[in-house]
């Protein structure tokens, strides 16, 4: 895949860094109005009724879209500029608790959001796109929790699928501590997934300061069909952004709705058969 200079690159991720500092005492700010409130760690938008128009109004695959440790919601916006028009959607952002104290929880918060978003669009099947924490928190959920009943594809982002160093020097919370490598979490999904049907695309950069050794943010399993995608000299701010990048998810999502559509045809085809059958 394209990427960029290493020159090029430490420049890109140095301006979103710098981004990323000036947008961090808002985003505390906003992180403890949602404590206080008592809605984060919950999808978002919330209004049930802009949500049900939402997947009445487009036809397409549904796509969830979930945020990292820290990003909040200046990725995901991102991505639903640069996925609109491919043929896939509604675009749906979803949030979890950023202090939750286990992944285990994220995931299982997640997964109700698949369900109700596979319920809502008529029982299509739905992909994830996870970014940083996001992608091993949709990973989880499909690999472990049997999301993978609903979730035919998962596209992570520059996810610490292997664990990363960075996390031996973070505060020792709970989560943080699940990002360490040989974590009991990383065990888990180190486990045997004979049977999981879903596929995984992980991208992943040879720049990424934040997942260290880089190479962690693959997918190296021998029971789960995953394919690794290397954006060269793309940090991990960057990575997400990235013009090659977006258009090559904008492809696996027309695929897959592509997929989803003929799979349902040949259903309706199937039925039609046997009540020709019947009369």
């Amino acid at each position: 895949m394209p990427g960029l200079s290493p020159v090029r690159g430490l420049g890109a991720e140095a301006g979103r860094a710098a981004v990323r500092l000036a947008r961090l005492p808002l985003d505390i700010a906003v992180e403890g109005v949602g404590r206080l409130t008592g809605w984060l760690g919950h999808a978002r938008p919330a209004r049930s009724g802009d949500r049900d128009e939402l997947f009445q109004t487009e036809s397409g695959i549904p796509v969830l879209l979930v945020h990292g440790l820290a990003d909040r919601e200046w990725v995901v916006s991102s991505l639903q500029q640069g996925l609109g028009g491919c043929g896939a959607g509604p675009l749906v952002p979803v949030s979890y608790n950023a202090l939750s104290p286990d992944i285990r929880t994220a995931a299982r918060v997640l997964g109700d959001q698949v369900e109700l978003a596979h319920a809502r669009s008529g029982g299509r099947p739905v992909v994830l796109i996870g970014y940083s924490l996001g992608g091993l928190i949709a990973r989880y959920y499909v690999q472990r929790l049997d999301g993978d009943a609903y979730v035919p594809l998962v596209i992570t982002l520059a996810a610490p699928h292997g664990g990363t160093v960075t996390a031996l020097l973070a505060p020792p919370h709970p989560l943080l501590r699940q990002l360490r490598p040989g974590s009991e979490v990383l065990t888990e999904l180190a486990e045997r997934a004979v049977g999981c049907r879903a596929r995984f695309v992980a991208f992943y950069s040879d720049l990424d300061e934040a997942v260290v050794p880089a190479a962690r943010a693959r997918i190296d399993h021998p029971d789960l069909k995953a394919r690794n995608v290397l954006v060269p000299g793309v940090g991990h701010l960057t990575l997400p952004l990235h013009q090659p990048v977006i258009d090559h998810i904008r492809s696996l999502l027309t695929a897959a709705g592509q997929a989803a559509a003929a799979a349902a045809r040949g259903t309706r085809d199937s039925g039609d058969e046997s009540e020709d059958a019947e009369t």
